[in-house]
């Protein structure tokens, strides 16, 4: 007969408890039954007793790992052994032996507008370049800037050009004139119109992004997206994003409000005004704006990158609407759905204590040097010798290669990226480079041959291990 197996949980995780249960098929009966209460991690032994009556005649009981509280004096009076499970619910498929499956990222449900924002300064070929670059990155419509009192004789040829490499396009002015010539040219949106230029709709095809006629001024667009919608054109609207200390959270509010008030609306959120604005990672700030655009149901951002410091706006917002469409469906938090959002942290930096690689290094027979990381700091080790410091420069003075040019080479760039790993909190892996995620493009000679910089790796470590 099957065992029987009764999980407990909270309202928060039921859903994608029953997910990985179903998707592992674990061979034994469940019952998932939730305990009253919203985090599964604040469940503890004595809630249990008080809440639940009954074990629906299972053989064994599974609690969240975190629950808190003494299962064998809980398993006694309640008569069922009790047993906690892992810390994190992802690792379930883990626990009963099965493979995890990870969510699949290949889809989403958010456009991105990529803006070029000096497009009248550009050639076409230039254009062309950057617009080429957005598309890698993950943009799906290229947005052409324009700049105020200076002119883009060549829009039309632009968006000629754009359109026969198949790109979306939209224009982006605040003169009427530039929006209708765009949109006569064929671009695909226009930016931006309000109730007092909606006219511009009616002379060409493209789709206008509505703004208010006034910042801040929702009844505006309000009127502007009635106007529309008696036109039956099709359009998106945008309340504006602001910065920070200049009403950033009056804006959200006006996006919370819009939704509120328009449920089937198509929505875009300029995610720039945050990114460029603020001197942040914005890797984190795009992470919690698209985290809004998911929960608000917002259709398109405009993204933008122009500061140094937000040079991967654009693949970190095409990381984190997949993220935050998979995290959505699964009614899951966007947490071990992928590490493409975590570029500085990693979630187990060190997986080896200082015992553990202490016993490793009891093992070794031969003199080449071995590298870890642990929460102390950083270990080197051989036959001859255990070391461990914090800096490559403490350790350098004993590892005896001064007059070794090729093999102190080696070891200073494996020691230096191991302090960065210490550092940072990031997994070190001797002779492999640090994993940085979506904040760093890999290299076209790297995309073509993966092992390229391991073989070069593997050539100094060659060196230094014939040098012992």
């Amino acid at each position: 007969m099957a065992e029987r197996v009764l999980f407990l949980t909270g309202k928060l995780a039921e859903k994608q408890l029953r997910q990985v249960l179903e998707e592992i098929q674990p061979g034994f009966e469940y019952r998932v039954h939730v305990l009253g209460i919203t985090v599964a991690a604040l469940m503890t032994a004595d809630m249990i007793q008080r809440r639940v009556k009954d074990s629906f005649g299972a053989d064994w009981v599974m609690v969240p790992g975190r629950c808190r509280g003494d299962l064998e004096a809980l398993s006694s009076v309640m008569g069922v052994r009790f047993v906690r499970g892992p810390d994190e619910l992802h690792d379930l498929p883990e626990y009963f032996g099965r493979k995890r499956e990870k969510p699949k990222l290949d889809r989403y449900d958010l456009r991105i507008f990529a803006e070029i924002t000096d497009a009248p300064r550009l050639d076409v070929d230039g254009i062309l370049r950057q617009a080429r670059d957005y598309r890698e990155d993950g943009a799906d419509v290229i947005d052409l800037g324009c700049l105020p009192a200076t002119p883009f004789l060549h829009m039309e040829a632009a968006i000629d050009a754009l359109k026969a490499e198949t790109f979306k396009v939209s224009v982006d002015s605040f003169e009427n004139e530039d929006l209708l010539r765009g949109g006569r040219a064929g671009a695909d949106y226009l930016l931006s119109l309000h109730e007092e230029n909606l006219w511009i709709a009616d002379e060409v095809a493209a789709t206008p992004v509505l703004i208010p006629a006034r910042h801040g001024d929702l009844a505006s667009l309000d009127r502007a997206i009635a106007a529309m919608q008696t036109r039956q054109h099709d359009f998106i609207a945008d309340p504006i994003l602001d910065p920070i200390h200049f009403g950033f959270t009056e804006s959200l509010l006006r996006y919370h409000e819009t939704r509120r008030r328009h449920s089937d609306v198509k929505i875009m959120m300029g995610v720039g005004n945050l990114t460029e604005l603020t001197h942040a990672d914005t890797l984190g700030i795009n992470a919690m704006l698209l985290g809004v655009c998911s929960e608000l149901n917002i259709d398109c951002i405009l993204a933008t990158q122009v500061s140094k410091h937000a040079r991967a706006a654009i693949r970190e917002a095409d990381k984190a609407r997949r993220i935050m469409l998979a995290a959505k469906e699964l009614n899951a938090l966007p947490k071990h759905i992928g590490d493409e959002l975590m570029s500085l942290h990693d979630r187990a930096p060190f997986p080896s204590s200082l015992e553990e690689v202490k016993s490793i290094w009891m093992q070794i027979k031969d003199p080449s040097y071995r590298i870890q990381v642990t929460p102390e700091g950083l270990h080197i080790f051989n036959r001859d010798g255990f070391h461990s410091a914090q800096g490559p420069f403490d350790l350098f003075p004993q590892l005896g290669v001064e007059n070794d040019g090729g093999h102190a080479f080696y070891l200073g760039v494996e020691l230096a990226r191991a302090e960065i790993a210490w550092q940072l909190g990031k997994r070190y892996n001797q002779d492999e480079m640090l994993e940085w995620s979506v904040a760093v493009k890999k290299a076209a000679a790297a995309e073509a041959d993966p092992h390229l910089y391991k073989s070069a790796g593997s050539t100094l470590k060659k060196h230094h291990d014939e040098s012992e």
